[in-house]
């Protein structure tokens, strides 16, 4: 985290700057798209964005870190630990884990629903013992825990210029579309895990199942019907995306540049599958470091496009539930749909 960065978000405690900046680094190195999008944010604002993917790449870290030879046991009891000081920070407002002390920070300043944090934590000790979904309505039923709610922890934080509720859909669907691209791309590494997250009915639609899948990783041999079964699950995911668009120009428009960089980048990463011939088995999929760029740099001339055109006086800005009603942003429906 940068100095710039928390003098803007009116941190000024020292242990909170120290927990902002924990999370901060963990979102650098596991989340490179999104933190790359998260840099296109007004600077007031990223502080709280890296709050919230901190502390759940942490949470992660705890269930999925294959370089941990903690047992399940042991996993479970972190986790565990972890839910009980969410839970006390909540309440409290601060902790003496500095990971949660700034999710509860960012929670209290945006009036994040405690119920999302909730949600996340029940997803993450489904994947202490849950190892496949039958059916993708079981599949999305988890995912509104591990990735829905992360879309409606980052709305209040992102800003809209319509009331919340009606950019929740969207915004949810766009946290499980990103899941489902990763799902895909990670396929060999969450088998060595022990986990299929792929819906086994779309699986069992082209002939697959957990048999075949770790026959094709274990022997580096590719199979026609893996590869159907692969093509399947991208055109599910694309169909959320879409379920998503709607919710790009719902958005306050000096955070839209950064969720269409994320939109755009985590969607290429279906492209990235695709062109390296549904390998994932075998390989992982990578977006081309050019085409990261390109998007970024895309991302800025659409951030200067709409300073350019938006009085500063007009330009929104995030404020805590409860607000009086004069510090509410006046955009209208007609601003939403005229924004680029």
């Amino acid at each position: 985290m940068t100095a710039r960065e928390l003098d803007a978000a009116g941190i000024t405690d020292p242990a909170l700057r120290d927990a902002y900046t924990r999370c901060r680094t963990l979102n650098a190195r596991h989340g490179k798209t999104y933190f790359l999008a998260t840099r296109l944010l007004p600077i007031e604002r990223r502080p709280a964005v890296h709050a919230l993917y901190g502390f759940a790449r942490w949470a992660d870290d705890i269930v999925d870190d294959l370089e941990s030879d903690a047992t399940p046991a042991q996993r479970a009891h972190e986790l565990g630990r972890l839910q009980d000081r969410l839970a006390d920070g909540l309440r409290s407002g601060d902790s003496d884990e500095p990971v949660v002390r700034a999710l509860a920070h960012t929670a209290a300043v945006y009036g994040i629903d405690h119920q999302h944090f909730t949600d996340f934590m029940a997803a993450m000790r489904a994947d202490l013992t849950v190892t496949d979904y039958p059916t993708y309505a079981d599949l999305r039923a988890y995912m509104h825990g591990s990735a829905a709610v992360i879309g409606l922890q980052m709305l209040p934080v992102l800003g809209t210029v319509v009331p919340r509720e009606e950019a929740e859909p969207p915004a949810a669907a766009l946290g499980v579309a990103f899941q489902l691209s990763n799902f895909i791309r990670d396929v060999g590494e969450d088998l060595d895990r022990g986990r299929v997250y792929l819906p086994a009915d779309l699986l069992a639609a082209h002939g697959v199942d957990r048999g075949l899948l770790l026959w094709s990783r274990a022997t580096g041999t590719r199979d026609p019907r893996i590869t159907e079964a692969l093509k399947a699950a991208a055109d599910l995911t694309r169909s959320v995306y879409a379920e998503a668009v709607p919710g790009l120009r719902m958005l306050d428009p000096v955070a839209r540049p950064c969720i269409r960089t994320a939109f755009v980048l985590y969607g290429a990463i279906l492209d990235a599958v695709a062109d390296d011939g549904y390998s994932v088995l075998h390989r992982r999929a990578v977006v081309p470091r050019r085409r990261r760029a390109a998007v970024a740099l895309d991302g800025l001339a659409r951030i200067a496009a709409n300073r350019l055109r938006t009085p500063a006086q007009d330009r929104y800005r995030p404020v805590p539930e409860g607000a009086a009603p004069a510090a509410r942003p006046a955009f209208t429906r007609q601003d939403a749909e005229e924004a680029a």
